[in-house]
């Protein structure tokens, strides 16, 4: 079988969808599947081209055996939304044409949704190629972008409403990352085949990666020192000022410290933030490698998972809490509903506090630091609970099950 997977976001980039896709293409290439790749130009988060990639309008290289086609896009001036639109509307129209162009015959293309509009470019190829389409669903759009108050251009929500229903429609199975992103669409759509297929853990990469690098004493931190960590993406969904208002309450601890690795449209006001009230207990650093993050989260000693208060995320599971409970670290988790359930009511792998409440997180954040054995077992809990229910190779085998028409994967 021939297989393209589409997406904005790839490898070398980092994060959860880059992850995930790479992954899956390792996955079915080791079923002996042909797979290609369509994305652009490695630029996230910083939106920089990285070094090596720069100034080419179009690049085709293999990583692993995977043929990856990549195309240039406009890079937005800033976060406004007008800039942001161009950037996923040039790749819509640079995936097609390069899929037209530079990807032969294939068989089943599968789309990573948010962006949305990428779906045009998938449904469009689908029927040139005259492939089955997967469309993966890991945020629903638009309804995000409406609810973070991202979008307000009624003309353009009508129509992003309407190019979801498009893609939906000619789409032959629906993978979605949450069960409330399954649930929402298959209210919306019954008679689709759809597919709940988590972000998970990869436990024989983790533990080939596993070093201890020194990495407390090369940043100046004490074996001493209780080091609470949140890592990855800082944007505006995060709601990370919790974090700095903890970090207000539990000032009067020298031992309580918290690290801010990453980056992200958020960061420079955060740290803006951070130096306006004087917060010394607040280490903010650039992001590592996925492979240079297992180190640092071998060292901390819980880690904040934090959304905004908003009734969206009551189906979100952020991805990043997979790695850092299959390492037995306690999570203190900012994020209610569907990953409060899992992963605190059921895995009970760490504390829960009310999103964007920062006296609750620094409640939190004081208790497992006066009973640091209590978050060990924390951790214990959570690293089988992931190894057991979140496992990609099991997930993985589901997935082809479904693509194959195996009625007993399929949410109706």
């Amino acid at each position: 079988m021939r297989v393209l997977i589409i997406t904005q976001y790839f490898p070398p980039e980092t994060g959860a969808a880059q992850g995930r896709l790479f992954d899956l293409g390792m996955r079915l290439q080791g079923k002996g599947m042909e797979v290609s790749v369509l994305t652009t130009m490695p630029s996230y988060p910083g939106n920089r081209v990285y070094e090596g990639y720069t100034g080419l309008r179009y690049l085709l290289e293999e990583m692993e055996g995977l043929k990856v086609h990549r195309t240039r896009v406009y890079l937005p001036r800033n976060s406004h939304l007008v800039y942001r639109l161009l950037n996923y509307l040039s790749f819509v129209f640079s995936a097609m044409m390069a899929g037209i162009r530079r990807v032969g015959k294939v068989d089943l293309i599968i789309c990573e949704s948010p962006p949305l509009f990428l779906g045009f470019s998938a449904v469009v190829l689908k029927k040139i190629k005259r492939a089955r389409l997967v469309f993966n669903v890991s945020d629903l759009w638009p309804e995000s972008a409406l609810r973070l108050g991202l979008v307000k251009n009624r003309l353009l929500i009508g129509m992003s409403y309407g190019l979801e229903r498009w893609i939906y429609r000619h789409a032959d199975f629906i993978t979605c990352q949450t069960q409330g992103i399954v649930a929402d669409i298959s209210h919306r759509y019954p008679k689709k085949s759809i597919l709940w297929y988590p972000n998970g853990v990869d436990a024989a990469w983790i533990d080939a990666h596993k070093q201890n690098i020194g990495w407390r004493a090369a940043n100046g931190l004490s074996e001493t020192d209780f080091l609470v960590y949140f890592g990855g993406l800082m944007g505006y969904a995060q709601g990370l000022d919790v974090i700095l208002d903890a970090a207000m309450q539990t000032a009067d601890n020298p031992r309580i410290k918290y690290i801010l690795m990453g980056e992200g449209p958020d960061r420079k006001r955060l740290e803006f933030e951070m130096a306006r009230r004087k917060l010394r207990n607040v280490l903010f650093m650039p992001g590592v490698t996925k492979n240079a993050v297992i180190s640092v989260i071998q060292e901390i000693d819980a880690a904040v998972i934090p959304l905004k208060k908003i009734d969206l995320f009551l189906g979100a599971i952020p991805s990043k809490i997979f790695e850092i409970l299959y390492l037995k670290k306690p999570v203190l988790l900012g994020v209610a509903g569907e990953a409060k359930s899992l992963f605190i009511d059921q895995a009970q792998a760490g504390l829960a506090f009310e999103p964007e409440n920062g006296q609750d997180l620094a409640r939190k954040i004081i208790s497992l630091f006066s009973d640091m054995e209590s978050g060990k077992a924390m951790g214990q809990r959570g690293s089988l609970f992931v190894a057991q229910y979140f496992d990609r190779q099991q997930s993985f085998e589901k997935f082809l099950d479904f693509i194959s028409g195996v009625s007993d994967t399929r949410i109706q």
